[in-house]
């Protein structure tokens, strides 16, 4: 049987890259496919899309030779993390939880990194990789599986067959739809208002979240004095917000951020999407796996997004190029079951402990309100559990795939 390619990825946002580049070089060819055309994403200015990438994701981006000039010079270090409650207009609680990354060994706990400079920086290596085939603009309309190969049509009529097809496109994966995979979780009823701002002092490089009764605001460093806002909020109030001009966003913004970085100002675009639950019943089906938003959407209380899908990857490529080294069927239904065994736990930890999370702090209930900031301050004034949850927050975990401990495959 001839194939086009091992692996057929669908999908060309940061995780599917991310895979391409990990299989790759483990010796396996890839072809992703991805909707969107790379030159123009490429070519996108400064819109205000970040992303908080812990400790052991920058590791996966090492191991993969991504982190250096210019990706790794765009950076923002993340030196620490303040977790309060707050009301709009009052400020910060005086109670609060502060990770500082000197309380680890590894120095920082994460990296802030523009979502224009990440994808530039994977669209290189993809494109000086010669066992990656790029097909930007692309669209796949049918896929099937005859036991032997996957293979999935293309809005122009072209087929490509592969020994497995990996879904990397987003929470309403459309590869896992055509698979049958039904998904369980729910709505939150609000919305993700995202932004940066430019701000008067610096923030030396701490994140902030708040925690308000209408849900979480999320202030995270830049490069420079600017931040990467994501703000939750009740979906009518949000759609009401973000219907207003840039000014008086900025009005309603303003009480809530509080002005402990001085002056605030938007740069870059806004936007504002749905926050909801969703997790697929089964990451795998025969001769298919999913990856990042396709096998799970949490909610960005603990910005673990593409934390999780990293973890997916390093996780399926290790599987995968190690398989493929037995001289084993990759796609097999037991050397995918290893993959789906050692993603679903910590998966499922993440989608609950962020709900619970978001249901205990996003209300107004006086009694919680006084029990949650007595919480948090308990756990600040505790040094070996404080750095058990720095530890945690930076991905730092020894049964971790090799690529989140910097290692190639």
């Amino acid at each position: 049987m001839t194939y086009d390619a091992d692996i057929l990825i669908v999908g060309g946002g940061l995780n599917g890259p991310a895979l391409a580049l990990a299989l790759a070089q483990g010796g396996l060819s890839v072809a992703v496919i991805d909707a969107r055309a790379a030159q123009a994403r490429a070519e996108d200015d400064f819109d205000g899309r970040a992303y908080a990438l812990a400790l052991a994701s920058v590791r996966v981006l090492q191991a993969l030779g991504l982190w250096r000039a210019p990706l790794s010079e765009t950076a923002q270090p993340i030196n620490g993390i303040r977790a309060s409650q707050g009301h709009a207009g009052q400020g910060a609680s005086p109670l609060f939880l502060g990770f500082d990354a000197a309380e680890i060994e590894e120095g920082v706990m994460g990296q802030m990194v523009e979502d224009r400079y990440l994808y530039r920086a994977f669209l290189a290596a993809m494109e000086a990789e010669p066992k990656i085939t790029l097909l930007s603009g692309a669209r796949v309309v049918a896929q099937s599986t005859d036991g032997g190969a996957a293979s999935v049509t293309l809005d122009d009529g072209q087929v490509l067959r592969g020994r497995l097809l990996v879904g990397c496109d987003g929470r309403d994966s459309a590869v896992a739809a055509r698979a049958g995979i039904k998904r369980w979780g729910r709505d939150y009823g609000q919305m993700g208002l995202v932004c940066a701002l430019e701000h008067e002092l610096p923030h030396h490089g701490i994140a902030h979240q708040m925690f308000m009764p209408s849900g979480p605001l999320a202030i995270l460093p830049l490069k420079g004095n600017r931040c990467s806002i994501v703000w939750a909020e009740r979906t009518g109030t949000a759609q009401a917000i973000n219907a207003l001009d840039n000014a008086d966003y900025l009005e309603v913004l303003r009480p809530r951020f509080g002005d402990f970085l001085g002056e605030i100002s938007l740069a870059g675009g806004r936007f504002a999407y749905p926050l909801r639950l969703t997790v697929a019943e089964d990451f795998v089906a025969e001769r298919l796996a999913l990856v990042g938003d396709a096998a799970h959407g949490v909610h960005p209380i603990a910005g673990q997004g593409l934390n999780l899908g990293l973890r997916d990857v390093a996780a399926l490529a290790e599987v995968l190029v190690l398989a493929a080294r037995r001289g084993e069927d990759i796609a097999a239904p037991d050397v995918l079951e290893r993959y789906q065994a050692w993603r679903r736990f910590d998966v499922l930890r993440m989608a609950l402990g962020t709900d619970a999370m978001n249901a205990l702090f996003s209300n107004g209930n006086p009694v919680l309100e006084v029990l949650r900031g007595l919480g948090l301050g308990a756990v600040n004034a505790l040094p070996m559990l404080r750095r058990m949850f720095i530890r945690e927050a930076a991905g730092l975990k020894p049964e971790a795939p090799k690529l989140m401990q910097g290692e190639a495959i």
